[in-house]
């Protein structure tokens, strides 16, 4: 598959998706098509899963980082 972004497998689903509900397609073609939209949808899925859990530990971990900040903060508060 020439398409590497999630942007460009999105794109080309659309096509596919286009293509198949105009119904003007021979049986193999259109059986084709449903082939490489499911592994469009599999892939842009699998892309998503991974940037979700990308910004979950991104997210926690800058969470942590602010807790750190914070507890260290009010240590240095309680000594003054």
């Amino acid at each position: 598959m020439a398409t590497t972004t999630f942007e460009d497998r999105l794109e080309r689903l659309k096509l596919v998706v286009e293509q198949l509900e105009r119904g003007d397609l021979p049986l193999e073609e259109g059986v084709a098509l449903y082939k490489e939209g499911l592994e469009l949808v599999k892939a842009c899925g699998k892309q998503l899963e991974t940037a979700r859990h990308e910004v979950k530990l991104v997210s926690e971990g800058l969470v942590r980082e602010f807790d750190a900040l914070d507890a260290l903060t009010s240590e240095t508060e309680d000594e003054l």
